[in-house]
C-alpha cells in the first residue's frame, strides 16, 4: 500500500426527499379522466371531470395535503390526499380519502427519481380480488403536472391505466 493512495469515496447517501413536492404547492386547474370499469375486460368506459386541485404544505413542507374537487357529466369527485414523508425510509406515503364515503384507500409508497417524476406502489382490493396499484406523478413543467394511476391483477406483469389527471397551475 502506498501512503499516497486515495481512499475510496464513501457511498453517496440517497437524497433527502422531504421537499420533493414543493414544486406542486399552489392552486391548479384539473382535467381528470377516470376509467369506470377497470380490469373488467369490457370496452373502456371513461368519464371526464374538470375542477381544481389545491396543494398546501404541512409541517414545513415535510407533508402536504391535496384538496381535489372536480365535476363532469357523470358526477363529481371530491377528496383529500395526505402525503407523508418518512425520513428513515426516505419514502412518501400517499393516502387518499373520498368525501363520498370518508374512507381512506390503501396507501401507495415511493419517491421521486431526481427527474421530477415520482413512482409509488401499493396493494389494494378491487371487486374482492387483490391488485397492485402504481401511481406516477410527473412535473412536466413549472405550470403543468401529470398524474396516472394503473392497476395490475397479475402481480405487475401488465398494467391498466385507470386515472389520468393533467393539472395546469393557476397560482402559487
Amino acid at each position: 500500500h502506498s501512503a499516497s493512495a486515495a481512499s475510496p469515496a464513501p457511498p453517496a447517501s440517497p437524497p433527502d426527499g422531504q421537499h420533493d413536492f414543493h414544486w406542486e404547492i399552489g392552486s391548479w386547474a384539473t382535467h381528470v379522466r377516470v376509467l369506470r370499469n377497470p380490469l373488467s375486460g369490457a370496452a373502456p368506459d371513461w368519464a371526464e371531470f374538470r375542477g381544481t386541485s389545491i396543494v398546501r404544505p404541512i409541517l414545513d413542507g415535510r407533508s402536504n395535503i391535496v384538496e381535489l374537487s372536480v365535476k363532469g357529466p357523470k358526477g363529481e369527485i371530491e377528496g383529500v390526499a395526505l402525503r407523508l414523508y418518512n425520513p428513515q425510509s426516505r419514502q412518501w406515503s400517499l393516502n387518499y380519502a373520498s368525501i363520498r364515503n370518508g374512507m381512506l384507500t390503501a396507501p401507495v409508497y415511493g419517491g421521486f427519481d431526481g427527474q421530477r417524476r415520482g413512482i409509488f406502489y401499493g396493494q389494494d382490493m378491487l371487486d374482492g380480488r387483490a391488485i397492485l396499484v402504481r401511481f406516477t406523478i410527473t412535473s412536466v413543467s413549472p405550470t403543468e403536472a401529470r398524474f396516472e394511476q394503473s392497476y395490475s391483477a397479475d402481480g405487475g406483469v401488465s398494467w391498466e391505466t385507470n386515472w389520468i389527471a393533467v393539472d395546469t397551475r393557476t397560482s402559487k
